[in-house]
């Protein structure tokens, strides 16, 4: 985004407003100088995921805007978490979620910036919750919220036939109070978040009005969603995290890789810091050669180094190029090898048992579907082990072909990729 440009057209245009109380009052705001914002993160995994980083994401652009961003790590409201549409969150004990609340707050601190007039700061809502008396909470807090507007909710009518706990039906006070606290002690006039969470963000602007007698602003993203109608950040294994440990950096990097061409601009507009110009040359490509996928490199090139840093996502596209032949399989780290064919397709094998011959194994990888396709495969050329072609289908790998000590690469063709672990 150009200096001179309002941070709002620059959100208009990636399609990241989904609601707004006043556009014109916010942009009037924005444009007078600097807005203190914030959005809230509730420790409900060890992690966040895909959809908190759009929203990380949305805060830094206010920031590189000359804004001031504030991360809010819920842990208060991540003891009660926001109600679901479908049955009663799990209650993790207070341990768990001050644990996963320093951990999201390391994972804020990877993306905004902690210096300069417009300096980031990290807070804890448990640190303004934890000592408030039930009397102070029912007296202050609950007397501005009405109980008909309260069942009036989307999620608690969804909620009301099933069950919903008095825990949960209070969860949108907690959060409401979250934005009047930042509003009292630090100047903040702006909340963010996903449109699933818009009743709960306008309940806060709606509670600053009837206690301090100011109005202040709000605005959600849309829910991203893939061009199939499926929920964005979701794949058959689970959920796309940040974090190393849950998901892989190789896998994290495919997931992107993977992204349709029906979807991949959006995910460009909400996720990459691409100039207008560069993002409309990369979807002209896209409907032009949509074969290179052009669009997706630079969107798993962008999102994987901001997540996991330049050298590990070269790393990874090292990687691939070596599964595929192009690169050298014993320069890959282990971790990096295991996880590239852990996500391709891998089998194990015991090293007691001893390892099978290549026919056996292109079948059992699921390469061919039967040992005469293995000999065929084999006789024609088309088997690889390591990225050597195999062209003896009596051929027993050894220990001393296995890279890292455990892995085998099989490949049949160009682009059929299959591991081995010996264990």
């Amino acid at each position: 985004m150009s200096t001179d440009q309002h941070v709002l057209d620059d959100l208009e245009w990636r399609g990241l407003i989904a609601h707004s109380t006043d556009i014109d009052a916010l942009r009037a705001e924005l444009s007078d100088g600097m807005v203190k914002l914030y959005c809230g993160f509730d420790p409900t995994a060890p992690s966040l995921h895909m959809g908190n980083l759009l929203q990380i994401l949305t805060l830094k652009r206010f920031q590189d805007a000359g804004h001031k961003p504030y991360g809010l790590v819920g842990g208060a409201t991540g003891m009660i978490g926001d109600p679901k549409e479908a049955g009663e969150r799990v209650m993790n004990s207070l341990d768990t979620v001050k644990q996963w609340s320093a951990n999201v707050r390391g994972q804020l601190e990877r993306f905004l910036t902690f210096e300069g007039p417009n300096a980031a700061t990290v807070v804890n809502n448990y640190d303004w919750t934890a000592g408030l008396s039930t009397i102070e909470f029912l007296r202050d807090i609950g007397k501005h919220f009405p109980v008909n507007r309260m069942l009036a909710r989307e999620v608690v009518k969804s909620r009301l036939e099933s069950g919903i706990s008095y825990t949960e039906f209070s969860y949108v006070l907690l959060q409401s109070m979250d934005y009047l606290n930042l509003f009292r002690d630090f100047g903040v006039t702006l909340q963010t978040g996903g449109s699933d969470q818009w009743g709960n963000i306008t309940a806060g602007a709606e509670l600053i009005r009837r206690v301090e007698g100011t109005r202040v602003n709000a605005m959600a993203t849309p829910l991203v969603t893939k061009a199939d109608g499926t929920k964005f950040g979701k794949t058959e294994s689970g959920t796309v995290w940040l974090d190393a440990q849950m998901t892989t950096p190789y896998v994290f990097y495919q997931f992107w890789l993977n992204a349709d061409d029906r979807d991949v601009v959006d995910l460009l507009k909400y996720y990459s810091f691409r100039s207008r110009e560069e993002i409309e040359d990369l979807a002209r490509q896209t409907e032009e050669k949509p074969f290179l996928r052009a669009a997706q490199r630079a969107l798993a090139d962008d999102v994987t180094t901001m997540v996991h840093g330049a050298e590990e996502t070269e790393r990874i596209k090292a990687a691939a190029g070596a599964l595929f032949g192009s690169g050298d399989l014993a320069g890959l780290s282990a971790d990096t090898l295991g996880a590239a064919l852990r996500e391709a397709g891998a089998i194990e094998v015991k090293r007691a048992e001893g390892i099978p011959g290549i026919v056996d194994l292109l079948v059992e990888t699921g390469l061919v579907a039967s040992k005469g396709a293995a000999r065929r495969t084999i006789g024609e050329g088309g088997a690889y082990l390591n990225n050597r072609r195999v062209e003896d289908p009596e051929l027993t790998p050894s220990e001393a072909d296995l890279i890292g000590g455990a892995w085998l690469v099989l490949r049949r063709g160009k682009k059929n990729l299959a591991g081995v672990e010996v264990v």
